[in-house]
């Protein structure tokens, strides 16, 4: 289906805001009206311009308190109509959005409200316009979307249709499955936004946290099945009022913005007949492991003695660049020293998915928008998220070749990324031999965002890779609140928890950190310590509290106390975690899930932080 954005949407001025709709692939835009207001260009010119890039204008708005007027008042407003109706045509548009009314001199007299609509739309008739009449939710009389097609119907006039808003509809908690008892052809348009499930004011929480869909909590798949069954064929619009996209860069912004309709459209194409014209990219391929993590650094001395501290062992050396493989177990650690590496020290640059159809899963990934890497190989499938890391998707090892079009593979099986690297023989002492407390392989990996791309990057590993998101988690830091949100496979062995610090900050200031699972974190703690690591240091009056809130034995707790082991607990079992100090921009965690445990341990994240604060290095 066409897609269109709303210009309040984007950041920045009205020819910037059209622009970067035009290079995400809108088809049009609702242009709003104090973009129009505040633009230098006259609208021959926005509307020549706006042609220019490809877009159409679908809708103007809005047009505010017509309705249910005293006469006097009512002469007023269409006085205004018909100036504005001049300027739509100079703009080319055909369609103005009108509101319920807010205004304290409308009455609550339905039949009023419909003859004056009536009167409104026979002058918008005469200017080639159509009225698409929208029920907000905070109306003061008209708030619902059936209330307003019931004074739309009454009205009866075919200039006249209504304007149906998700937010509207599903902040009110209405049930949308009555919009499938409007005639589609009176349905002129459809705005789309998600938002967060907030017990707030509706008319706040709609100018301030809405935001694309599939980054909230509304089920707009379900909204957008109903509207397409009632018939709409209109484009499907985004209205968004978010304080965040205001301050970003409008083009990653409306980038973001089209995926979202993209991955809507997909998910709502169950609910459907078949035939319907939705948008369909290639079916989500799911990765099945982390396959490894790059570091970047300008200094190996400090990463090789944490890696080596751990129990890592320098195994392998890439044939064409300074990058070396390190390994425990299933864990592997890159180690760059190439020219990405920054002053700013050691960073988390890249992560390696293991998946069934690399080649399939970058397609997906390229079809939803998603900046395609060049390759330097014939095996780098990879793109990139919206933070700037690198995505590499890698056969597992003993792959076969998938169906379809043809991947990155020589012969029988699809070449695995470690074929790229010569075994080395570095002289130090052999490998720590496997046993309690050795690492079995990366079990998580947190990845903190940009403040303005956290929902970006929800959407980005949701949709373009297929994880499951959980719920969100907010974190007491002692300089602000963290928010904090988990993707994952089925099985658990792909884990991401994505963050995003309480404030702008420079991405400088941004830490990562890897999780790794080991069957025996006492023991991997001493280990650790034993070969010359720090561990993060914690305060005793957490394990004081730790053992007034778990009936844990004294000799364990002594444990937990002495190795600054964190301890958590849910229905399906126990967490126990520790950290490392930080190098640069990174630092490392060592976990050990017992008896199906499924979280992060998130209730021990106040007091992670406070410890990091304390050393002096912050681990947002």
């Amino acid at each position: 289906m066409r897609t269109s954005i709303a210009t309040v949407s984007l950041s920045g001025s009205l020819t910037e805001k059209l622009t970067a709709a035009a290079r995400a692939g809108f088809d049009g835009v609702e242009i709003f009206e104090n973009d129009l207001l505040a633009s230098p260009l006259t609208p021959e010119e926005i509307r020549d311009r706006t042609a220019d890039l490809g877009l159409t204008i679908d809708l103007y708005q809005p047009m505010r308190d017509v309705e249910a007027l005293p006469e006097a008042e009512f002469a007023r407003s269409l006085r205004r109509a018909r100036h504005k109706f001049a300027l739509i045509r100079r703009l080319g548009a055909d369609t103005v959005l009108v509101c319920s009314s807010v205004s304290p001199l409308a009455v609550d007299d339905d039949a009023l409200a419909a003859e004056q609509l009536h009167r409104l739309a026979r002058l918008a008739e005469d200017f080639g316009v159509r009225v698409a009449y929208e029920a907000l939710a905070w109306g003061r009389h008209v708030n619902t979307y059936d209330h307003a097609w019931t004074v739309v119907e009454a009205a009866g006039h075919p200039a006249l249709g209504t304007c149906l808003d998700s937010f509207h509809i599903l902040a009110r908690g209405s049930d949308p499955k009555g919009i499938e008892d409007i005639p589609g052809d009176r349905i002129f348009f459809l705005q789309l936004a998600d938002a967060p499930l907030m017990a707030m004011d509706v008319l706040q929480w709609s100018r301030h946290y809405r935001c694309f869909p599939g980054q909230g909590g509304f089920d707009l798949s379900g909204l957008l099945a109903h509207v397409l069954r009632a018939g709409y064929r209109g484009p499907l619009s985004l209205e968004v009022f978010n304080d965040v996209f205001r301050q970003a860069a409008a083009g990653p912004t409306a980038v973001d913005a089209r995926r979202s309709l993209l991955v809507l459209q997909e998910r709502t194409r169950p609910a459907l007949p078949a035939g319907m014209a939705l948008a369909a990219p290639p079916a989500p391929v799911v990765p099945t492991g982390v396959a490894f993590a790059e570091l970047v650094t300008p200094d190996v001395v400090p990463v090789a003695g944490l890696l080596g501290a751990l129990g890592f062992t320098r195994t392998a050396r890439h044939r064409g660049k300074p990058v070396d493989l390190w390994q425990q177990g299933g864990a592997r650690v890159l180690v760059n020293t190439g020219p990405a590496a920054s002053r700013d020290g050691t960073a988390l640059a890249a992560i390696g998915l293991e998946s069934p159809d690399p080649a399939a899963a970058a397609r997906r990934a390229e079809a939803l928008l998603a900046p395609v890497l060049p390759r330097r190989r014939a095996l780098d499938d990879a793109v990139a998220a919206p933070d700037g890391t690198e995505v590499f998707f890698c056969a597992p090892t003993g792959s076969p070749a998938p169906s379809g079009p043809p991947a990155a593979s020589t012969g029988p099986e699809l070449r695995r990324w470690t074929d790229d690297f010569e075994p080395v023989d570095t002289g130090a002492p052999a490998a720590r031999p496997a046993g309690p407390g050795s690492v079995s392989r990366i079990d998580h990996l947190a990845l903190t965002q940009p403040w303005h791309q956290f929902d970006e990057a929800a959407l980005f590993h949701r949709g373009v890779l297929g994880l499951t998101g959980q719920e969100s988690v907010d974190v007491a830091d002692p300089y602000g609140l963290h928010r904090s949100r988990a993707v994952t496979n089925a099985d658990g062995s792909v884990r991401i928890a994505l963050g995003v610090g309480p404030a702008p900050t420079d991405d400088g200031a941004r830490v990562q950190h890897i999780a790794l699972a080991t069957d025996d974190v006492a023991e991997a703690a001493r280990r650790f310590r034993a070969a010359g690591g720090r561990l993060l240091p914690i305060p005793a009056n957490y394990h004081d509290d730790l053992a007034a809130r778990h009936d844990l034995d004294a000799e364990e707790l002594a444990v937990l106390r002495d190795l600054g082991i964190l301890y958590d607990r849910d229905a399906h079992g126990e967490f126990r975690h520790c950290y490392t100090e930080t190098i640069g921009r990174v630092f490392f965690e060592l976990v050990q899930r017992d008896s199906g445990y499924r979280g992060y341990g998130a209730q021990n994240a106040p007091v992670r932080l406070a410890a990091q604060h304390a050393t002096g290095r912050p681990g947002r």
